[in-house]
């Protein structure tokens, strides 16, 4: 498993071009308004990451991931409890 996000500064910003014309409707431009690759890389549905930028700060107060991931991080920080795990696993898996 990367340490980082898998994904360069053109995926990026088709990201965040896409999801702006998710949460904005009247917004107009050049760029297609088909899904962008890495949200398939990522295995995250549109639906799923379109919530996420409108409620992130709602949901996550802390670790953010894959239920797997939060659980090697907690382990390795000896943490019992695994906060966000059940927004991860609806969200990320």
């Amino acid at each position: 498993m990367p340490e980082s996000i898998p994904f360069n500064l053109t995926d990026h910003l088709e990201l965040v071009d896409w999801t702006g014309r998710q949460i904005r409707d009247n917004k107009s431009g050049a760029i297609s308004d088909t899904i962008p690759p890495i949200l398939e890389r990522l295995s995250i549905s549109p639906k799923h990451w379109v919530y996420l930028c409108t409620h992130f700060e709602s949901k996550f107060k802390g670790l953010v991931g894959t239920a797997h991931s939060l659980t090697e991080k907690c382990s390795k920080f000896s943490r019992k409890r695994r906060p966000n795990l059940s927004s991860s696993k609806l969200l990320f898996n």
